[in-house]
């Protein structure tokens, strides 16, 4: 397989995972958290307000979508990191290792509130915001449950292995072009 997806929640440690992958591998890799922003800021609006449009708008996530896709056409090799692309990779019948990184809320609220310098309840409330509307909008407009993780090769558990396991176990699975 030429590509990895890596996705998960917020805080689920796919970040790390894919930092990892990249230096072990050394193939290219693209977060399309990362051009979520760039988009925001292609339109000269916060973030917040990013996520707004693409609630009522289901052409922003699909102007995301495509931008991955065509990496992912163009590159031989490449680690994917974000919420849909591992169901990009399915329906665009993209040769893809599909990898969904799974911890538990408290878990991920303790990591997203430590990088982002928030209380534990503070990080809670913002990720549980984000993922009902996440939730709501790729349902919505993609006709996605992000509950449903039977289309992934693996699922890992980050609460109880450390990146570098996730990493190893993730190596482990994948079929290097020869």
């Amino acid at each position: 397989m030429a590509i990895i997806t890596v996705s998960g929640l917020p805080g689920s440690g796919t970040s790390t995972t894919c930092k990892l992958l990249q230096e072990k591998l050394g193939w290219p890799y693209v977060n399309a958290g990362d051009f979520f922003r760039l988009l925001a800021t292609d339109h000269g609006i916060s973030l917040a307000e990013m996520g707004r449009r693409a609630e009522a708008d289901g052409q922003v996530d699909r102007q995301l979508d495509e931008r991955m896709v065509q990496l992912a056409r163009q590159e031989s090799l490449l680690i994917m990191e974000g919420r849909l692309t591992g169901w990009m990779a399915l329906r665009q019948g993209l040769p893809a290792l599909k990898v969904w990184c799974h911890a538990p809320l408290e878990i991920r609220a303790g990591r997203v509130g430590h990088r982002d310098h928030q209380t534990p309840e503070e990080a809670v409330s913002a990720i549980a915001a984000r993922e009902r509307s996440e939730h709501q909008r790729y349902h919505r407009h993609h006709q996605i449950d992000l509950d449903d993780l039977t289309l992934y090769d693996l699922v890992l558990d980050t609460a109880e292995l450390s990146p570098e396991q996730v990493a190893a176990r993730i190596l482990a699975t994948l079929e290097l072009p020869r």
